[in-house]
């Protein structure tokens, strides 16, 4: 009997737990790995908000890096709702973006990926080992198609 509450409570805690992403979602084996704490890194500051007609952004919108360069992405949150950056190659976060349509809440677990509340800070350690186009985005639905999208330019 005991056995089979713990199967019971183990199963409403697996339903209750908030999805995680997959943490290959963006196909880091593409462009780039997480970067070594150990290593230096150059930094770039990048900052999240919204505007009062509506759009989001992120200042920069646009980051060059040359290949095997470790960047330590430093974040800012200065809106008044979540944001988050996700790194990765534009069809990736096209195709992650679907999925959190279907749960908006999913939590990212990944070395190419950071939500921040309001004016919470973050930041990401990610070395580029292909050259290459690639996109950040914030992906919490609407985000994006207000505008919330950067390239990273490695070459």
């Amino acid at each position: 009997m005991n056995f089979r509450l713990y199967l019971a409570t183990l199963g409403l805690v697996a339903l209750a737990a908030p999805a995680l992403a997959d943490p290959n979602h963006a196909g880091a084996q593409s462009y780039g790995e997480p970067g070594d704490p150990k290593k230096p890194a150059r930094v770039v500051q990048v900052t999240m908000r919204e505007t009062d007609d509506g759009k989001m952004l992120f200042l920069p919108d646009l980051v060059k890096v040359r290949k095997g360069e470790q960047i330590k992405f430093v974040m800012r949150n200065n809106g008044e709702i979540d944001h988050e950056l996700v790194i990765g190659t534009v069809e990736a976060n096209l195709k992650h973006g679907e999925q959190m349509q279907k749960n908006p809440e999913m939590e990212h677990d990944d070395p190419n990926a950071a939500r921040l509340a309001p004016k919470e800070t973050g930041e990401i350690l990610w070395t580029f080992t292909q050259a290459g186009e690639f996109d950040f985005s914030c992906l919490i639905p609407g985000h994006r198609e207000a505008g919330m999208t950067g390239k990273i330019i490695v070459s």
